[in-house]
């Protein structure tokens, strides 16, 4: 399998790695990546990758369909020539970008701590995101949602994770924010990522993204447009503000 070195250390930018394959469609696939590859709401990084004088621009990551051994695949902003199968290459993230993906991810984790309800959606963008609650009715004061929002970003909790068993999971379905997507089993373990600490805890939800070490990295933020999507649902904006 590929191994996820980002879920060891997101603020990795560069690392070598081997050429373990290539895919059908000219995909690049590695034995260790510092890219996050497309899912839940989060989009695939970008970035290079440098060998022998070469270097080629990588446009997202995607995990490889019925891949049994979980790969996933760098995806070339276009068509060129991949490294050999064999060779040492170094990745560069466009980090920019990724730091941005964190930002908004972990502000959208608060999001969903000061609006308490199920969450049927998401996405994250650079610089922007949104999560759909089932929520018949609109906020009556969106600048309070702000309010509450920057503040808890501004208690600069801190961001770690920790992993459960598969079974510890299903013994607490309480942790699982999401209605539309369910955390990943059958690996025997999952990712919870949680903000604060055992004595002031505020969020805890299995999650496989990137993350800020704190909540005061991700600066001040507004919420944006709230729209009614169906009868059940509400779909809450949120950006960065810098």
């Amino acid at each position: 399998m590929t191994r996820a070195l980002f879920l060891q250390d997101a603020y990795m930018r560069s690392a070598q790695a081997q050429v373990l394959g290539h895919t059908p469609e000219g995909g690049v696939i590695l034995d260790d990546s510092i890219f996050y590859a497309t899912g839940g709401g989060q989009p695939g990084d970008s970035g290079t990758l440098a060998w022998s004088g070469n270097t080629l621009k990588i446009a997202t990551c995607v995990k490889v369909d019925g891949s049994p051994e979980a790969h996933t695949a760098l995806v070339p902003a276009e068509p060129a020539s991949l490294p050999p199968v064999g060779s040492t290459v170094t990745q560069n993230l466009d980090w920019e970008r990724r730091h941005s993906h964190m930002r908004v991810h972990t502000a959208l984790h608060l999001l969903s701590v000061v609006i308490p309800l199920p969450v049927s959606g998401g996405s994250i963008s650079a610089g922007k995101g949104r999560l759909d609650f089932d929520m018949p009715d609109a906020p009556e004061d969106k600048e309070a949602l702000d309010r509450s929002l920057n503040a808890l970003i501004e208690l600069d909790y801190v961001v770690s994770e920790s992993w459960i068993s598969d079974d510890e999971l299903r013994a607490n379905p309480h942790l699982v924010k999401t209605m539309s997507v369910q955390p990943p089993t059958g690996a025997g373990q999952v990712r919870l990522v949680r903000i604060g600490d055992v004595t002031r805890q505020i969020d805890l939800q299995p999650c496989g993204g990137t993350h800020v070490a704190r909540t005061s990295e991700i600066g001040r933020v507004r919420i944006g447009k709230i729209e009614k999507k169906g009868k059940q649902n509400r779909r809450v904006y949120l950006h960065l503000d810098v």
